[in-house]
């Protein structure tokens, strides 16, 4: 199990998750919301989340099964995680967020299907 920290682009918020698969599990989704918003995330343990930095500086985006909540920095706006839909025990973290987590180096990241997905049928 790796541990790994991310930030907001100005630092006022700071989260530390523990990610089964590194950054290995990095995806994008084409959801109505992810598509818009064009960060690769990196699975984590949703359990294992913590804010470490600026929990009163975060703020929170959710909408339809409002299973699904983003969060992002008041500050600076950007999109640091969110709990998933397809799995409330899993969290999305915004891999460039994440120190050495640039999409640009890190290859084709597949993407999942969330146009079509279970809880909107």
């Amino acid at each position: 199990m790796t541990v790994l920290k991310a930030t907001c682009h100005c630092g006022a918020v700071e989260i530390e998750a523990e990610f089964p698969e590194g950054l290995a599990s990095a995806t994008r989704c084409d959801c109505s919301f992810c598509l818009r918003r064009g960060a690769a995330a990196v699975t984590a343990l949703a359990a294992s989340l913590k804010v470490l930095k600026g929990e009163d500086n975060l703020t929170l985006y959710s909408w339809g099964t409002h299973t699904a909540k983003h969060y992002f920095c008041k500050t600076c706006g950007i999109y640091t995680h969110h709990r998933r839909r397809a799995d409330p025990r899993e969290c999305g973290v915004n891999l460039g967020c994440i120190d050495g987590g640039n999409p640009r180096t890190h290859g084709d990241i597949p993407w999942t299907d969330g146009v079509n997905h279970p809880s909107d049928r």
